[in-house]
């Protein structure tokens, strides 16, 4: 993984065991007990995680993770602390937009694992912001990795999207943008495990809040990377439903953006015709029987109405070249 990390501790015994830990990842890490060099080492550029304790005499890590906020917005923030009562957690959160806490003494697999997963999630900011379309679709492919089952989904879900937009008559840069949403709508997955991802069976309650919690992740991250108001409401918007029964927010009817009423009914049917890991795909004829049964409910009518004329006509048109295929 590409950018370097940052360690700062004044306790030389927590960074020796963060040498040892991180000596065989392949990670570039540097360790530090000073907090003046880890700014000026953030301050050089390049620098995609910073991990601090709080509790340090030269400098508080609340004040220090503030400052490396303010130098390097993108920098990903963790504080690794052994003391994470209340007011700290808040001042960490509200003034130094902090990403993770981890509790001293920490598990080894945990911080190694937060470390990627940041890194993870600082790669996909900086491609958000700077890339082109092939580069987008990409990182959407790479994001897919983590759930193989879901191979080609985002892609599809924007096709089906964008057919559906220009049905209705959107603008063409409403399209383009409601396209980038559908290719990142599920980019907030990177922080849901790949264990739970790729559960054969049902998940358990605990494990669906988690994966509730992925619209919002995926959003934060397109805000961070600057990206268009529609690109961030597909993507914080499409679990939500019509009857307001929906996640994250249970917003309900209109008050969900046009563009994420579109991507979910895309994202159902998807799903609904590819293979899962907790089961086999639905032929088209009976995905489109469930849509048709959750329209008012999960989906807006009339727009279920125009995707599910679009379906019908590209079944019809597979069917009539099998015909002649066949004679």
């Amino acid at each position: 993984m590409e950018g370097k990390v940052v360690f700062l501790d004044d306790d030389e015994h927590i960074l020796r065991a963060i040498r040892r830990l991180f000596a065989d990842t392949g990670l570039d890490v540097t360790v530090l007990d000073d907090p003046w060099a880890a700014l000026d080492l953030v301050a050089g550029g390049g620098v995609a995680v910073v991990v601090s304790d709080n509790r340090m005499p030269a400098m508080e890590g609340t004040e220090f993770l503030a400052r490396v906020r303010s130098m390097s917005p993108d920098t990903v923030r963790i504080m690794l602390t052994g003391y994470a009562d209340l007011a700290t957690a808040m001042d960490a959160i509200n003034r130094c937009g902090v990403y993770k806490f981890i509790e001293k003494p920490w598990r080894n697999a945990e911080l190694v694992g937060v470390v990627k997963e940041s890194l993870e999630r600082h790669r996909i900011v900086t491609v958000m912001r700077d890339s082109d379309e092939p580069a987008l679709l990409s990182l959407a492919s790479a994001i897919e990795l983590k759930d193989p089952y879901t191979k080609g989904h985002c892609d599809s879900v924007a096709g089906y999207a964008v057919a559906v937009g220009k049905a209705i008559g959107m603008p063409e840069n409403e399209v383009r943008q409601m396209k980038y949403g559908c290719w990142l709508h599920d980019c907030g997955k990177i922080g849901v495990p790949e264990a739970i991802l790729n559960k054969p069976g049902p998940l358990t309650e605990e494990e669906f809040e988690i994966v509730r919690k992925h619209p919002e992740w995926g959003a934060e991250l397109a805000r961070q990377a600057r990206l268009s108001e529609i690109v961030v409401n597909v993507i914080a918007c499409h679990h939500e439903r019509f009857d307001g029964t929906g996640y994250p927010r249970g917003l309900k009817a209109g008050a969900i953006p046009i563009h994420a009423r579109i991507a979910c009914i895309a994202d159902v049917f998807d799903a609904l015709t590819s293979d899962r890991s907790y089961r086999a795909r639905h032929s088209h004829v009976e995905a489109v029987g469930m849509l048709y049964s959750m329209k008012g409910s999960f989906f807006d009518p009339e727009l279920a109405e125009v995707f599910l004329t679009l379906v019908a006509e590209e079944v019809a048109g597979e069917k009539t070249a099998g015909d002649q295929d066949g004679e």
